[in-house]
Parts: C-alpha cells; sequence; structure tokens
C-alpha cells in the first residue's frame, strides 16, 4: 500500500514538473490572435512585405519568453495586395471573423484611411509604422512612424540652411494621393512663412506604379536652372526604382540638385545603382548604419531570423530600416501594454499605452506621448552612400514630440492633442 502511494506520489510529481517545463502558454491553452495587414504583392510590395517578417520576428521572440498572459501569440497574416478598399476588407475579416486583438499594418495613408472607419466603428486596434502627413488622431490607431514635424520640416530646415546647400527653389514631387498632398500642402506653408514664392515652388504628382520620369526629371532640371533648387520627393513603392535610376541616367548629381526623400531607406535602395545617388538625402527617424549597442543587437536579430526564414533578399543580405524599426516598438510597446492591463481588452490596452517607452534601436528611449498617441522620436538626415546605406549629416540633439495637426494649416492651433471620445 505504501509502495503503492509512494508510485503514484512520484507520477504526480513527475507530471506537474513536465507541465513546469511547458511555456506558460500551453498550460493554459489557447491563443491571443494577432493581426499582421501588409501588402505582400503590388506596387507596395516592396515597402510592405519586409514589415510582415518583422512583426512576425517580434512574435517569435514574444512567445519564446513564454508569450503574453499566460498564452501563444498567433500571427493571422492577410495580403490586401496594395488594393485600398481591399485593406478595408480585410481588416473586418481579421476584427470579426479572425477575432485578432491588435492589428499591425498599413504603409500607405490611403490605405490607413480606409482601414480607419472599420476599427474606429468595430473598436479595433491597429498600429500604424510608416511616416505620414498628419492631420488625423483615432482613438483606435497608435502611430509609430512620423509626423511632419518629425521628419518634413526638419529636412526643410536643412536644406535651406548653409549646410544642407541653402537652397531658394522648391520641387515637391509625390506620389498622387493624400500623404504627398497633405505633406505638400504644410510644406507649401511653411515655405511661404519662411519668405518663398508660389513662383519658386513647383509641385508635381505621379500615379502609384509609376516607371517613366524621363520628362519629370527633364523638367526638374530645367527649373533647377532658375537658381538653387532641392527636390523633396514624397514619391511611394516601386516608383522610386525608375525615379533614381532616371536621375543617374540623367547625371542630376545631388551638389546640383539635392533629392530628399521621405519614402526612401535602405529596401527601396535594394534594387538600384546607387553610384549616381551618393549624396542624395533621406529623411527618417533610423538609419541602420546608426551605431549603438541596441541597434547592433537589433541588426544581428534580424540577420539571423532572416537567415533562419530564408527570407528573400535578407537571407543573403539582411537590411533594416525605419519602418521596421517602429514596427518593433509597436509590437513590444502593445505587448507591454497587455502585460500592464493584464487584458487584450482594447480599451484597456489604449489606457496602459500612455507612457509607454522601449529602448529603441535609434539610441532613444522611445515614448509614446501620454495623450496624442505618437511616439516621441529623434529626426536623422542621411546621405546615401555607394553601397546603399547612409551616412548621418544631421540630427535632432534628441527625441521630438509629435505635432499631429501641423501650426501651418489653418484652424489647427484649436484641435486638441488627444483623441476625440466619440
Amino acid at each position: 500500500m505504501k509502495r503503492r502511494f509512494t508510485l503514484k506520489a512520484l507520477a504526480v510529481a513527475s507530471a506537474l514538473a513536465s507541465l513546469a517545463a511547458l511555456p506558460s502558454y500551453a498550460q493554459s491553452g489557447g491563443t491571443i490572435k494577432v493581426g499582421v495587414l501588409h501588402s505582400l504583392s503590388g506596387t507596395m510590395a516592396i515597402s510592405e512585405t519586409v514589415l510582415k517578417d518583422t512583426v512576425l520576428m517580434a512574435i517569435d521572440e514574444i512567445n519564446a519568453k513564454g508569450g503574453l498572459l499566460g498564452k501563444k501569440l498567433e500571427p493571422v497574416v492577410v495580403d490586401p495586395a496594395s488594393n485600398w478598399p481591399l485593406f478595408a476588407e480585410k481588416t473586418k475579416q481579421l476584427l470579426t471573423q479572425d477575432k485578432v486583438a491588435v492589428m499591425f499594418g498599413c504603409w500607405t495613408s490611403v490605405s490607413r484611411k480606409s482601414v480607419l472607419p472599420v476599427v474606429e466603428e468595430l473598436n479595433g486596434l491597429l498600429f500604424y509604422p510608416v511616416q505620414y502627413e498628419g492631420e488625423e488622431l483615432s482613438k483606435n490607431v497608435f502611430y509609430t512612424g512620423a509626423a511632419p514635424n518629425q521628419q518634413a520640416i526638419p529636412a526643410v530646415d536643412y536644406l535651406m540652411s548653409k549646410d544642407g546647400g541653402a537652397a531658394k527653389r522648391w520641387v515637391l514631387l509625390g506620389t498622387d494621393y493624400v500623404y504627398p498632398r497633405t505633406t505638400n500642402k504644410i510644406l507649401r506653408a511653411y515655405l511661404k512663412s519662411k519668405g518663398v514664392k508660389d513662383s519658386d515652388i513647383d509641385e508635381k504628382y505621379t500615379p502609384f506604379g509609376h516607371s517613366d520620369y524621363q520628362t519629370i526629371v527633364a523638367d526638374v532640371k530645367k527649373f533647377a536652372a532658375g537658381g538653387k533648387t532641392a527636390v523633396v520627393s514624397t514619391i511611394n513603392g516601386d516608383s522610386n526604382v525608375p525615379f533614381y535610376k532616371e536621375l543617374g541616367n540623367a547625371g542630376l548629381k545631388a551638389k546640383d540638385v539635392p533629392v530628399v526623400a521621405f519614402s526612401v531607406g535602405e529596401e527601396e535602395l535594394r534594387g538600384v545603382d546607387t553610384k549616381p545617388l551618393v549624396g542624395h538625402l533621406a529623411a527618417w527617424n533610423y538609419f541602420q548604419s546608426i551605431k549603438n549597442p541596441t541597434n547592433d543587437a537589433f541588426i544581428k536579430k534580424w540577420a539571423a531570423y532572416a537567415k533562419a526564414k530564408g527570407i528573400a533578399g535578407h537571407k543573403d543580405k539582411p537590411l533594416t530600416n525605419d519602418p521596421m524599426e517602429a514596427t518593433y516598438i509597436g509590437v513590444n510597446m502593445w505587448a507591454q501594454a497587455v502585460t500592464k492591463a493584464k487584458s487584450t481588452d482594447v480599451d484597456k490596452v489604449i489606457a496602459a499605452m500612455a507612457g509607454q517607452t522601449f529602448k529603441a534601436p535609434s539610441g532613444i528611449i522611445s515614448k509614446m506621448d501620454e495623450k496624442n498617441h505618437h511616439l516621441h522620436k529623434s529626426v536623422f538626415i542621411g546621405e546615401i552612400k555607394a553601397d546603399g546605406q547612409f551616412n548621418v549629416v544631421w540630427k535632432t540633439p534628441g527625441p521630438v514630440k509629435a505635432k499631429p495637426w501641423s501650426p501651418y494649416i489653418a484652424g489647427n492651433d484649436v484641435k486638441p492633442d488627444e483623441p476625440v471620445k466619440k
């Protein structure tokens, strides 16, 4: 009898030990579903595919540490295919059918604007990782990319300065949709406030997927004959490849007409011969070339993940960029907020997000503003190098608080610096 009792006790102890060895989410059962809403095909796939992989890497890391609230994170990946109405449909699917707790996604503002009414109506949660035009605040969105005062305005200030070439004339060149048009509306008003005449500003737009930039680059060259000129590029997606190739073909060098881009980073330059583009600029809140231990660790993690998963391009030549960093910060801050709230309930997580901090690869302690759902971010301006990386030529002394409502648009001074509760 005593022996049987002892054997039974040993069996129970052994079972408990086995259970303890399992990750906590395996003990409790169930998963927390996470939506990944990025274009994996179409004109924006060149930029967005890698953000999907960044979300998956961050989820793997969280799961390796035991998941959240005793549950494993389960990614639900969809492809809205650079089709703006499809973003809304996929969002509805993720929230109503897949029952995701959160979504990480969108690149273009037109895709985010398509998603916005759906997340607000269904009280979903979206983390948006790309620089944008501002003029928006939603209770249901956290913006981990830059507002105009964290990218566009500092870039123009730099180009107007002696160090940046003292530009007097401006070409505002973008893809024809809400982000470039609104950003350029802000920049036009800002330039006028600095004494720049309308005749010294040339504004041009091309459709998504545009590939013939010969005439446009010739026009830029002609306009630049009228005085020291800079180009502000808000071209998005795969159109950047023919645009930069045409700059090289036309011999438009940075010392003559510098181009500063807001949507071109390490990933977009992968398919371009960068030697003719040396010295042209990009303004971001992160570059792979930034030297600090946190960034070294981030790059190393990404290289190992890309190799292990056989990610096209990155398994052999791993690159990191600004929206990847913003995505990575977003996933980790959301996880911290869930832990703090002890819940994935959207309203509780939103409350717990206020003031969250995370040590960012850019080298700062990145903070989510207590009220306005935007990150405080440092600003960097980098020159393109022959190897497709960037040499940082200017940066802010520290993190800059986002201004979602630009002071250069009339009426914005009375808008509240926090989402209006509906």
